[in-house]
């Protein structure tokens, strides 16, 4: 009986343990974990109250909600007072009745600030989403956003400016530059020719004259760059400063607007046949060491000096530099010339020229041109005749030109002059 009770409490106190005196079957049944033991009553299964629920989840939202303003707050901050992308100092143009929407989006697109929604939230928040004035502003370099929208909201806008011609050579828009009265400083160094944008610079008083340099060359860099994809599929393996050397030969050459296209061809077309560019408005720029102009006609000598490296008579390719500071329009044409085979043009006495493909139908064109300039020349007093122009020198003409130096009247020294 005793025994029966020994054996009794070895169950009772073994209870919910594996029984050892039954041996596993398998090494796989000997590894298998104990059974867990059954939760007791109650312990599950009891449902929460809905608006226990409700609060807990509010809560969560609030909580994740609190943590994504914070960091949004965080960025945002960052981003209003760190130093903005500009490289060089701009104009900003606010036009009458323009919404603070169409201002942070061109602000964003001309690369003044860095991201448009963050200058909105940062109108809405300081309340002045609707102060925003109308004018031109002066925008300093790295302006932060602050400085931005500090700038538009007081509506100080700039009172001076300076116009550059197209066409200008560095020195010429150096010396324009120096007789300005509202700008301040010493120019260091004239800049490459051709990295100027002529335009209508507009500043504010006691802006440094270095400073608009470089303004007006990142102006000319940024819009060459937007323009760039869409040039002439049959110009791709140019160099950006190429298609500005060839605009600023179309710049001296032409004022008319419908006609650069296809003075630029002309030049293009030269090239791919490997001819010599002949553009007069090149012997003056190096006869006059860049200064533009001379001051009266080519020389003989000039057209036949081959130690002018600007003398596109003499040597073939493009010019070493620029030769001027080309406008939008001209590089426009220079990155897009007309589809012609022309290679020949002479002025045609009407502000114009006339084009050709063959030497044989320009030198029809000189003729016309010549008879149109004796012409002129019999209407003016005796007095006043001057020699008459050697419009349509080529290279037949050019081998017999007299040994005299005489000044050859160009036929119009700005940009009446023709490739031959």
């Amino acid at each position: 009986m005793a025994g029966n009770k020994r054996y009794s409490k070895q169950q009772t106190a073994y209870r919910g343990q594996r029984d050892y005196s039954i041996l596993p079957r398998s090494p796989s049944e000997a590894l298998e974990p104990d059974r867990a033991p059954e939760p007791p009553r109650g312990s599950r299964g009891r449902p929460q109250h809905p608006l226990v629920v409700f609060l807990n989840r509010l809560i969560t939202f609030l909580l994740i909600a609190s943590i994504c303003v914070g960091a949004l707050a965080y960025v945002v901050r960052r981003q209003f007072d760190q130093p903005g992308p500009l490289t060089y100092p701009t104009v900003f143009v606010v036009a009458r009745g323009e919404g603070v929407d169409a201002v942070a989006k061109r602000l964003e697109r001309e690369g003044i600030i860095s991201d448009r929604w963050t200058f909105r939230i940062a109108a809405l928040y300081f309340k002045v989403h609707n102060k925003i004035k109308a004018g031109e502003y002066n925008v300093k370099v790295n302006a932060s956003l602050r400085d931005v929208l500090d700038t538009l909201v007081e509506g100080k806008s700039i009172l001076s400016g300076v116009s550059i011609p197209e066409g200008l050579t560095s020195y010429q828009i150096v010396e324009r530059l120096k007789a300005a009265p509202e700008l301040t400083g010493d120019i260091a160094e004239i800049p490459p020719e051709g990295t100027l944008l002529p335009d209508t610079y507009r500043f504010a008083k006691g802006t440094s004259r270095d400073e608009l340099i470089r303004r007006m060359q990142g102006e000319q860099k940024k819009f060459l760059e937007g323009l760039w994809a869409s040039r002439s599929p049959g110009l791709q393996s140019w160099k950006p400063e190429d298609f500005i050397n060839i605009a600023a030969i179309v710049e001296k050459e032409s004022s008319r607007a419908e006609e650069r296209p296809r003075v630029a061809a002309v030049y293009w077309n030269r090239l791919k046949k490997n001819m010599p560019l002949q553009a007069d408005p090149t012997i003056v720029y190096g006869a006059s060491e860049g200064r533009g102009t001379l001051g009266r006609g080519i020389l003989k000598s000039e057209l036949r000096d081959e130690d002018n490296p600007y003398n596109t008579y003499r040597n073939k390719g493009l010019p070493p530099t620029p030769i001027a500071n080309p406008g939008r329009a001209a590089i426009e044409a220079a990155l897009n010339p007309a589809k012609t085979t022309d290679l020949f043009f002479v002025a045609d006495g009407t502000g114009g020229h006339a084009f050709a493909e063959s030497y044989t139908d320009h030198q029809r064109n000189v003729a016309k041109w010549r008879q149109i300039e004796k012409e002129r020349e019999e209407e003016k007093p005796a007095a006043a005749t001057a020699p008459a122009p050697a419009a349509g020198w080529g290279s037949q003409t050019l081998d017999k030109l007299q040994a005299s130096d005489m000044p050859i009247p160009v036929r119009n020294p700005h940009r009446q002059t023709a490739a031959h």
